[in-house]
């Protein structure tokens, strides 16, 4: 459960620190990257949680998804058709469900004890 969280931290922390700006025309794809990227590391404290997370699946998600999310926006925006709202509609409900069953978990574990 501790390298997803570390992950997203070191991520948060180096946003904050380095002077990165992006353009606005490139906003559409990194909103949609930064949302799958998001996605794999809520699915990671899942995975870590239930206990199958495997870094081999995280990674491969992580930097896959981020990049299938980037290329669809990129497509779609050569054809004139916003496509990148699916992706964000997919990452979206994948991340709620994942943070309500991580949510689930923990008050499920105080609970008990």
């Amino acid at each position: 459960m501790l390298i997803p969280i570390i992950g997203l931290l070191i991520g948060v922390l180096l946003g904050f620190i380095l002077p990165i700006s992006i353009p606005v025309q490139y906003s559409s794809y990194m909103s949609v990257a930064i949302l799958a990227a998001l996605d794999s590391v809520f699915g990671g404290i899942r995975s870590s949680i239930e206990k199958t997370f495997d870094i081999q699946i995280f990674m491969s998600g992580f930097f896959g998804n981020a990049i299938l999310a980037a290329i669809l926006t990129y497509i779609g925006d050569q054809l004139g058709v916003p496509i990148y709202y699916a992706a964000i509609f997919a990452f979206g409900v994948r991340l709620f469900q994942n943070f309500a069953i991580i949510r689930r978990h923990i008050f499920s574990s105080h609970k008990n004890q």
